[in-house]
């Protein structure tokens, strides 16, 4: 199964040097039931873009709790077992959980498909939307929008052998 890693540079460049992206539990999105349900789509490029997605909503919020972090969202692309990508039966109550999966194991770095980073020029609105996320989070339609603005800007995609470049 194909799950996507929310982090942010600095937890690039500690899993690169690890050698693994861990330690479990791992927050990761993929395609679940639930994601299927609420994106009514069967185009599985459509549903992992969806999950990636939601990856990258989630890098924001990590981006909050890292304020010396460079404002670009990181999304690690994984290949892990079916059963080790564990949702929540329940989360299809809860939209933002909507495609989380916990991973309970750390994650070698050489099951990674790919990564996936904004580009420099969205550092701007990568960075107002972490500034809006809590009035986004009590309702201010504004504040909403400015976080909406992070996902006009698509993810550019590397091979895992970039990712020294992408970290240097």
């Amino acid at each position: 199964m194909r799950v996507y890693v929310p982090l942010t540079l600095p937890g690039l460049a500690a899993a690169h040097k690890a050698g693994e992206l861990g330690p479990g539990p791992l927050a990761a999105y993929a395609v679940t039931p639930g994601l299927r349900e609420w994106y009514v789509s069967d185009d599985i490029e459509e549903l992992e873009y969806a999950a990636l997605s939601r990856a990258a909503a989630a890098s924001l919020r990590l981006l909050a709790g890292t304020p010396d972090a460079a404002r670009r969202r990181v999304v690690v692309a994984v290949d892990v077992p079916d059963q080790d990508a564990v949702a929540d039966p329940d989360q299809v109550l809860d939209a933002s959980a909507l495609g989380e999966v916990r991973i309970a194991a750390a994650v070698p770095m050489a099951k990674a498909a790919a990564v996936h980073v904004d580009a420099d020029d969205a550092e701007g609105d990568v960075s107002a939307a972490v500034a809006a996320l809590g009035a986004a989070d009590h309702g201010d339609d504004d504040a909403q929008f400015t976080v909406d603005g992070a996902e006009d800007h698509e993810l550019l995609w590397f091979g895992v052998q970039e990712i020294p470049n992408i970290v240097g």
